[in-house]
């Protein structure tokens, strides 16, 4: 039989649609497959897929911020070397920088214009242990300077604390821009976040009547407080109960005294320690319990301590008994106090004198609004009275009678 051309078609239209449709070639992956070579004939190469490099430098860790700025104020860095232990940033009081938590350090040499500048920097786990590195170093006396948290300085050596970093810095002279490049250099340094930058609670404790501030010291252990000019035998104090210490200086009208206020964890502990010193001061210099070099300059009658709630308060110094009484008597502990100062980084100040100022201001304002009304009231009554007067009536037109007149005559 004689096929038809439409036929032929037909049927081959119908056998190539009955053809399987070939599968869509994957497009090749961004990152090229690992494929294992170790592989025995016969066994099918598995593919291990390589990590993304997106997710890679989204996992990855950002760098931390140097402790020291390679440049500031055209001062640059040389050679910076880093302070890993206590031991590399202060031999000498190695122990106490351990007991204030000291983690690291760095120590740079800048050059500008052909002079050298010496910074020192030390970090803490937290801005108690920077605040105390920083008393421990400051001397009583130094001049206060405007830089970070609080500063001092002695001739060309500036001393400043921000955060939980102390900075030392050695000068080669002082200028007029000194101030102004040191506060840039604490611009650049890292802060830490959430309570690490809270200054110590016991602070808030301190009377801040005739209080010195350039002469407090913070401790938290006994090297600390020895190296800092502590009052009473380390040993006394007892650290190992977990106490903290604050010694600052007062300028009394009767002389010079120190208070020491240790901190204890609970009010218990605070009472058995308070008897123990309490003991000590009354026995006198003894060899068997020899007194301290500042308890033996001391005026022995001033000498007293006292206990609120977990805290224990010691004067010491040159003031006469009454002096020394009251000042004791102003150290009080109240756990709204401590709360507030915890969350401040400067020193506290007390709400008593913040209440008394709001109070005062608002005297005055009272007062200025009375002036202003009692002058205007003479102002405007002294005026009419005057005018009345040159017109020919009395000041007063209390007597005056008033009517209606009515102009009929036209």
């Amino acid at each position: 039989m004689r096929n038809h051309p439409t036929t032929i078609l037909l049927c081959l239209a119908a056998s190539l649609a009955a053809l399987p449709a070939q599968p869509q070639q994957p497009s090749a992956p961004k990152t090229a497959p690992t494929v294992d070579l170790s592989l025995r004939p016969g066994q099918t190469p598995s593919k291990v897929p390589a990590p993304s490099n997106t997710q890679s430098a989204a996992t990855a860790p950002r760098p931390a911020q140097p402790l020291l700025p390679a440049i500031f104020a055209g001062w640059e860095a040389k050679s910076p070397q880093p302070l890993a232990n206590p031991s590399q940033a202060d031999p000498t009081n190695a122990a106490a920088l351990k007991e204030y938590g000291y983690t690291d350090g760095l120590a740079a040499d800048y050059a500008r214009d052909g002079e050298t500048l010496k910074v020192k920097a030390l970090r803490f786990v937290d801005a108690s242990g920077a605040y105390g590195a920083y008393t421990l170093y400051r001397q009583s006396g130094w001049p206060k300077e405007q830089i970070g948290t609080g500063a001092a300085s002695d001739h060309n050596r500036i001393l400043f604390w921000l955060g939980n970093v102390v900075v030392d810095a050695q000068l080669p002279h002082v200028s007029a821009m000194t101030g102004s490049e040191m506060r840039e250099l604490a611009a650049t340094i890292p802060l830490p976040s959430g309570n690490k930058t809270l200054a110590p609670p016991i602070l808030a404790t301190l009377p801040q009547a005739d209080l010195d501030p350039q002469a407090t010291h913070y401790a938290l252990g006994p090297a600390g407080y020895a190296a800092s000019g502590g009052v009473l035998p380390p040993a006394l104090v007892d650290f190992d109960r977990g106490a903290e210490t604050v010694t600052a200086g007062y300028t009394l009208s009767s002389g010079p005294a120190t208070l020491t206020i240790i901190n204890y964890p609970t009010p218990q502990i605070a009472q058995a320690q308070e008897r123990d010193i309490a003991a000590y001061l009354k026995a006198g210099n003894s060899p068997q319990h020899p007194f301290t070099k500042a308890l033996l300059d001391s005026n022995q009658t001033a000498l007293e301590v006292k206990r609120s709630g977990p805290l224990v308060a010691v004067v010491s110094g040159d003031p006469i008994q009454d002096d020394a009484h009251r000042l004791l008597e102003s150290v009080h502990y109240e756990a709204e106090m401590a709360g507030e100062a915890a969350h401040s980084t400067q020193p506290f100040q007390a709400s008593v004198q913040k209440t008394a100022r709001l109070l005062l201001g608002i005297v005055t304002m009272v007062a200025i609004l009375f002036a202003a009304a009692l002058l205007l009231a003479l102002f405007l009554g002294g005026g009419r009275a005057l005018y009345r007067i040159a017109r020919g009536k009395p000041a007063s037109s209390i007597y005056d009678i008033e009517f209606i007149k009515l102009n009929l005559s036209s």
